[in-house]
């Protein structure tokens, strides 16, 4: 079966059951992402894996730079809670700490998989080169939005929300250097709690 064109716009679910089989191959693809790295995976590896026909997987997932880039946003969702965090929260006068915090135990977490994390990395990289994708404001992901409530009263106007992608592309970076151990992860920790104190702390 030939595969659909890269320039191909994802399917997006309608009801509980496509929400659930889109679920599944993402499910399918972080497990086989954590054992086998990005190049070994095949995409009918994953649709066997997933359970779903390879055209049902290309229709959500029409590449597999954009499958992993989806796992990466997926588990993503999964660790902040699917919650946009505590309004009281930008409040507090630990709201840069509170950012901080939730950042860097994210890496801990991406970590945690090095094989996985290194295919959503270099997924992230090839996807975003790609005209096939949409752009999107990564203020408007879930780690967007939870850093947004985070600092609250910090991230009013346009100002406040390039603060948010600032504080995104320093984690990105700093993630992706700990991951390549170019930092250790003291090192990390440490640039990232800089990186929040100098872009938010004011």
């Amino acid at each position: 079966m030939a595969r659909p064109p890269r320039t191909r716009r994802p399917a997006a679910p309608v009801s509980s059951r496509q929400t659930d089989r889109r679920i599944r191959i993402l499910h399918a693809a972080s497990e086989l992402g954590t054992r086998e790295g990005l190049a070994t995976v095949q995409m009918h590896d994953v649709a066997k894996e997933a359970g779903v026909a390879i055209a049902t997987l290309y229709r959500y997932f029409p590449s597999k730079p954009y499958l992993f880039l989806s796992v990466l946003e997926w588990h993503i969702e999964r660790f902040l809670g699917g919650r946009d965090g505590d309004p009281s929260a930008g409040e507090a006068a630990d709201a840069v700490t509170e950012v901080a915090d939730t950042l860097i135990a994210l890496s801990d977490r991406l970590l945690d998989h090095r094989l996985l994390a290194s295919a959503v990395a270099l997924s992230s990289f090839t996807e975003y080169a790609s005209a096939a994708r949409s752009p999107i404001d990564i203020v408007e992901s879930a780690l967007g939005r939870r850093l947004l409530c985070l600092l609250g009263g910090r991230t009013d106007g346009e100002t406040g929300r390039s603060r948010v992608r600032l504080l995104v592309y320093s984690w990105w970076g700093v993630f992706v250097a700990m991951l390549t151990e170019e930092i250790s992860a003291g090192q990390g920790e440490a640039d990232l709690r800089l990186a929040v104190r100098l872009i938010a702390g004011s």
